[in-house]
């Protein structure tokens, strides 16, 4: 076998490949280990051994079968070698904390599995080329990677470790399966023990080590301040903005010129409020309200300018397409605009004329459109409302502007109903909350549902980002639409969706899958049913990852989840850069202009779809990390938690109240020797037959945290 392992995947892929090309022309003869050698030009002793190790194996998979001691034939029944898709493919790598990985391919035709030996330097999320093996009956397709194509990182954050003769750094992330070798002149002054941004200079070809250079020291790990701008770095996203564009930003007047003010719609003097969290800074969007003299209501859905203050290739217009969005993390907001603009000339403030893009709506109560209008504004907030203070008017009925509130809210719960009714999924996640001491350290965590006060907001905001996608987007006449920026939302695989149905099933849920609407409504009852039950988050969540992920593009498919055949958005540029583009586009179409160009917008939305992807990872590591820091003081205390998954290692166990997750290790359990039932979603005890499954209720006691990894083990209380 000697000779076999020190072939490559490749070198061994080709000899297969020729191997089977000798029967494959030879149908009907049995041919020896010999024979075939001579035919593909194999003279010397080790590779005529390893010719026939290769034949064995093909046999063992049933490629080929035995007609005589040793000599072989084409397995007519079998998959033959030669009939397999592909013999290469490119993707993206999806690498594990062991060094194994699957690469995703381009054509998601399936991940293929690559062995920790054969990943050939790649790390996680590299673009490359694979090299498939030969297909083995019931096993996953495998393959070596044979060229990165693209780096998807160099940069990575982690925490040094120096010796007296080397230093590594070992990365928090993951998905980095190695550690990075530092040598002692690339150091620039860093220390033991401190968390570090490295930058991968070199990986030599027989190193099992990437080799790197120290560009950043970050500080001492668990400060709070070091800790939040690890997980920016480590999103490469920027820490601070470029001086050009502070600069650029600062030189913006704050003055509304009169003539600006004369060419748009005055809506000064109608009523406007904007509804926010209470700690919001960039208020990006306001409504107005008024009654018209046919008994109908005149809706402004009222968004802020930014296209007036940010001209295309401007030094802010650059830094704010590279962000594509602000982020949120758990104690700050890491803005796409400077604050200049994001807190100051953009927000939407009370009592102060503001400059906006509107779509304001003629609507009676039941929600039904007469007209609509699109355009230029100015407008001046009566008000700065926070979601608690409007839901408190909705409740009980009485404070400041309680009338028009409830006619705000009369007609967004109207539309919400018809939204429904024609398919859109509700979807009602829990968000994780924290409240912090001065240094950001997490004193109490709390979950905020969707009230109606959020509710309201939303619909509004749905139905403006709907109607501008179809004002440009709906084909009229024999004309094609012309080129915008869509948010778009595919149907879910029918895999995923089947697994998805199989598994609920197991819990006594059904669904309807003869039609999307039906699927929709049936998705609805779901939710509906599971409310206040141990499973509702957990099926909640399992519903999520089922569904395709929502995405900007030129090409419209519509959007499956809110049943929208046209959809945008429009309603937050402050903070979304494709809002911005669709402001700059939507009224260049009003003007007259001419269609612009697909292939330039294109690329354009993939980039903000990809940033999107990862402001939204780098908020649930911050998340995460706070939920581990809450619990840093909390070892031996006791809590009561939900079974959030199940795996070969152990139960996922989730903290009610908190949404605080850990794992509870199989090798814990000393009653009895657990195995894992995956198609139930459960483990069982092998002698007596305890069973813990997903959405069972469980005592936990919290057993270690190690705030590094963010990571804890619990054991259970029996």
């Amino acid at each position: 076998m000697t000779k076999k392992q020190r072939l490559s995947g490749e070198q061994k892929n080709t000899l297969i490949k020729n191997i089977l090309q000798v029967y494959l022309e030879n149908p009907h003869s049995a041919l020896n280990y010999k024979q075939v050698s001579k035919r593909i030009g194999v003279e010397d002793r080790a590779g005529k051994d390893l010719v026939r190790l290769l034949i064995e194996e093909l046999f063992r998979n049933r490629e080929l079968i035995e007609s005589n001691r040793g000599k072989y034939r084409v397995n007519p029944e079998g998959q033959p070698y030669q009939k397999s898709v592909k013999t290469h493919m490119t993707g993206t790598v999806d690498m594990k904390q062991s060094g194994k990985a699957y690469v995703i391919p381009d054509d998601k035709s399936g991940d293929v599995f690559i062995n920790a030996g054969n990943t050939g330097h790649a790390l996680h999320g590299d673009y490359v080329k694979v090299s498939l093996f030969p297909i083995r009956k019931g096993r996953k397709r495998e393959g070596e990677i044979v060229e990165i194509i693209k780096r998807n990182k160099t940069q990575f954050v982690g925490i040094l470790e120096v010796t007296k003769n080397f230093a590594f750094v070992i990365p928090d992330n993951a998905a980095m399966p190695v550690d990075i070798y530092i040598p002692k002149e690339n150091l620039n002054g860093a220390r033991n023990g401190q968390k570090v941004i490295v930058a991968i200079s070199e990986w030599p070809e027989h190193s099992q080590n990437p080799f790197g250079k120290i560009i950043q020291v970050l500080g001492k790990p668990g400060d709070n301040q070091v800790e939040m701008q690890s997980i920016l770095a480590e999103f490469e996203f920027p820490l601070t903005f470029l001086k050009a564009t502070e600069r650029e930003a600062e030189t913006i007047a704050a003055d509304i010129p009169e003539r600006e003010i004369r060419s748009r719609k005055d809506f000064r003097e109608i009523f406007t409020i904007t509804i926010d969290p209470e700690d919001a800074k960039d208020f990006d969007d306001a409504i107005s309200l008024q009654k018209l003299v046919n008994g109908h209501w005149e809706v402004g859905v009222h968004i802020a300018d930014v296209s007036y203050y940010v001209k295309p290739g401007t030094a802010v217009d650059e830094e704010a397409y590279q962000r594509g969005t602000s982020i949120y993390l758990v104690d700050r907001v890491i803005p796409m605009l400077p604050e200049r603009l994001s807190n100051e000339l953009c927000s939407l403030q009370p009592h102060k004329d503001r400059l906006c893009f509107s779509a304001v709506f003629e609507l009676d109560e039941n929600g039904k459109l007469y007209k609509e209008w699109f355009g230029k504004t100015v407008i001046h907030s009566n008000c700065r409302f926070s979601y608690e203070e409007v839901q408190e008017v909705i409740e009980t009925g009485t404070g400041e502007y309680a009338e028009e509130i409830k006619v705000f809210n009369t007609i967004a719960t109207a539309l919400r109903v018809e939204r429904f009714r024609k398919g859109s999924i509700n979807f009602e996640t829990q968000e994780v909350r924290f409240k912090l001491d001065q240094g950001g350290k997490p004193l109490a965590i709390y979950l905020r549902e969707m009230k109606d006060a959020n509710k309201l907001i939303e619909d509004f905001m749905l139905l403006a980002n709907r109607r501008v996608a179809e004002r440009v987007g709906k084909k009229r006449g024999e004309r094609p639409p012309k080129t915008f920026v869509y948010r778009v939302h595919d149907t879910p695989s029918p895999e995923k969706l089947q697994a998805f149905v199989d598994f609920i099933k197991k819990l006594g849920y059904r669904m309807i899958l003869t039609s999307n609407k039906a699927l929709a409504q049936s998705f609805n009852t779901l939710f509906r049913d599971i409310k206040g039950t141990g499973t509702e988050n957990m099926i909640e969540t399992i519903a999520i990852r089922t569904m395709a992920k929502a995405y900007y593009s030129t090409h419209n498919i519509g959007h499956y989840g809110l049943a929208f055949p046209f959809y945008t958005h429009f309603t937050s540029p402050i903070r979304r850069y494709p809002d911005l583009m669709a402001h700059r586009i939507f009224q260049g179409y009003l003007d007259g202009a001419p269609p612009v160009k697909e292939d330039v917008y294109e690329p354009m939305c993939d980039h903000s779809s990809e940033m999107e992807r990862k402001a939204i990872e780098a908020e649930r590591m911050s998340v995460k990390y706070k939920q581990v820091e809450f619990m840093l003081d909390k070892v031996g205390q006791e809590f009561d938690g939900l079974i959030s998954g199940v795996s070969k290692w152990g139960l996922f166990v989730e903290i009610i109240g908190t949404k605080c997750e850990g794992m509870v290790r199989l090798r814990d359990l000393e009653d009895d020797f657990y195995y894992l039932d995956e198609e139930n979603f459960q483990v069982i005890g092998q002698r007596y037959g305890y069973q813990y499954k997903l959405g069972d209720k469980v005592m936990i006691r919290v057993k270690q945290i190690d705030l590094g990894k963010k990571q804890m083990d619990f054991d259970l209380v029996t």
